[in-house]
């Protein structure tokens, strides 16, 4: 069940850094980020971005091996923190949280029958009455989480930012939740890409659009150098590995 989650996180990180374009630069334009061309913007958006301490990352990637559309919402620092929450196909939603070494998840039982698909009836019923709505623990470090806990460290989502060699066009202004973007657009063979950069204050990735047959998605970023809301949850908590060990 953790590992269908850790490859839904890292396919939809995976299509946020897809920066790299193979079309020629354009001629320079007038307005925002006058005299730059299209990956010049982009550069300085991928320079911005990875400086971040923190942001969060909302939207939706399709993804056909771990079910269809995966949702997801969290919020992240280069402390390893995070917190927010993930969907599979619609079925459910799972809740998580790391805090230092230690990973939280809570599950609702529509997500738990969804990954117990391949499971009998009998064994979905007692995973479901053993963990829906209750809030687990497991070391951050352990195996079968440390994948999925590294995934909460921006620094590691971020790292594949370095050395890119964009080839984005400059699009039309734009506005992402209010905030004004300049788009620019990339190809890579038939896949397409829509970047959206802040053109007020530095110049952060806003929003990424995948047009692409395998993993089309939409993937907004917000709140960035904000307070990340990860705290360890209050009251019981199962201990997955005394528990489980």
């Amino acid at each position: 069940m953790r590992r269908t989650a850790l490859a839904a996180l890292c396919i939809a990180a995976a299509a946020t850094l897809s920066l790299t374009g193979c079309l020629p630069g354009e001629d320079k334009a007038d307005g925002p980020f006058a005299g730059l061309t299209g990956g010049e913007i982009a550069d300085k958006a991928v320079k911005a971005t990875s400086d971040a301490e923190s942001l969060r990352m909302k939207g939706e990637i399709q993804d056909d091996s771990a079910g269809g559309t995966v949702q997801m919402d969290m919020a992240m620092n280069k402390k390893g923190d995070c917190a927010g929450t993930m969907s599979m196909g619609g079925e459910g939603e799972a809740e998580l949280i790391k805090v230092g070494d230690t990973l939280y998840m809570k599950y609702d039982e529509a997500f738990l029958r969804a990954q117990s698909k391949d499971s009998s009836k009998e064994e979905a019923d007692m995973v479901v009455d053993m963990l829906a709505g209750k809030w687990t623990k497991t070391s951050a470090t352990a195996a079968d989480s440390k994948d999925i806990a590294s995934f909460c460290d921006l620094d590691t989502v971020l790292a594949d930012f370095e050395d890119v060699d964009s080839g984005a066009t400059r699009g039309k202004t734009a506005e992402v939740d209010g905030t004004p973007a300049i788009t620019l657009d990339e190809k890579d063979g038939k896949d397409r890409y829509t970047l959206y950069v802040a053109t007020e204050g530095k110049p952060y990735l806003l929003r990424v659009v995948s047009k692409t047959a395998e993993e089309p998605g939409d993937l907004v970023f917000t709140d960035y150098d904000e307070p990340v809301p990860a705290k360890a949850p209050k009251g019981k908590v199962i201990d997955l590995d005394e528990d489980f060990s």
